[in-house]
């Protein structure tokens, strides 16, 4: 049966990378994409031959009936007070949020376990899940794992969407880390850290409330746990290419008996608004079922409804390099 998808903020920068990945992977899909604006969005809609609504976050159940029965919704903007999460989830839709922190997604996820009939996955993860899947991915290959450093480097010619810059001010405020087996707040720019490039300069990252921490931490056990932010050169400007994004995994602990440190280096070409539609891709087929495994139900979560390595074999096959190192 052929899937409908609402992606609200669906012309903007990140909602039509959505739905242009969504389209190129090759799923039947009926695909709406719905704001205040219809009007912005027709040249979009027009070369993926999706349909337009007009949707209000503020009172976005007229334009979710206006859109016809859905499977899912997908939020590419900020729904702060749960008002579209409520609405898509009493409309019988399941619903994929992007932009959850470990600070404000308590009121979603008891929202979205109460009210969901159909799959609601928190993705409040850095380039919505990537981060961790890859992560858990390399962890995998792991007997015990005492600590995971993650990291993302920005690269300021790297173009960003309005709900990214409305962000912003998150990014430097109180992060959560997991140190000696204890959750600690800490002020980001007190907790900074250098983060090693090989054979390139370093550069410095600050902690961020992204869910990867918790997600990781849950999963592995590792008693240290933290994910920074930095900015400076990415690698596919240092090749003279377009911006890429780049994301760092260091891994300590027993690997084939031995005491090891490993790293994991994720690189997207075509910059953090890909990379995060990708992420979205995978828990929009998960959702819906569309990977072949039957879908979950209530209130789900990347880490514990998607396999780590079928994820980073998809995130191969659009482009994204995935690298094991020393």
């Amino acid at each position: 049966m052929r899937a409908r998808i609402l992606i609200a903020g669906g012309w903007g920068l990140i909602g039509s990378r959505i739905a242009k990945v969504l389209r190129e992977a090759g799923h039947d899909l009926d695909i709406v994409l719905a704001g205040r604006t219809p009007d912005t969005g027709k040249t979009l809609a027009t070369e993926l031959g999706a349909s337009l609504v007009r949707l209000d976050i503020t009172a976005p159940e007229e334009g979710l009936a206006a859109a016809g029965p859905l499977d899912l919704v997908i939020a590419a903007l900020q729904d702060p007070d749960d008002i579209l999460l409520s609405a898509a989830l009493h409309a019988g839709a399941g619903h994929i949020g992007i932009t959850r922190t470990v600070d404000n997604m308590a009121s979603s996820a008891i929202t979205a376990a109460a009210c969901a009939r159909r799959p609601a996955m928190m993705l409040g993860h850095w380039q919505a899940g990537v981060l961790t899947l890859a992560a858990l991915s390399a962890a995998r290959r792991f007997e015990k794992i005492d600590r995971v450093e993650m990291a993302a480097l920005y690269d300021y010619a790297d173009p960003i969407g309005p709900m990214t810059e409305s962000d912003a001010t998150g990014f430097v405020g109180e992060a959560l880390i997991r140190q000696n087996g204890r959750w600690q707040r800490v002020n980001a720019p007190d907790a900074a850290r250098s983060v090693p490039r090989a054979g390139l300069p370093s550069f410095d990252a600050m902690p961020m409330g992204v869910l990867d921490t918790p997600a990781v931490t849950a999963i592995t056990g590792a008693k240290d746990v933290r994910f920074d932010l930095g900015s400076g050169d990415s690698l596919g400007t240092i090749s003279g290419r377009a911006a890429s994004h780049d994301l760092y995994i260091d891994i300590a602990g027993i690997r084939a008996g031995a005491s090891v440190h490993h790293r994991t280096l994720v690189t997207d070409p075509l910059g953090q608004a890909h990379l995060t539609a990708l992420g979205v891709l995978i828990a929009a087929e998960r959702v819906l079922g569309l990977d072949g495994d039957r879908p979950p139900k209530g209130l789900v979560f990347p880490e514990s409804t998607i396999d780590p390595d079928k994820a980073v074999a998809r995130l191969r096959a659009f482009g994204v390099s995935i690298q094991s190192l020393p």
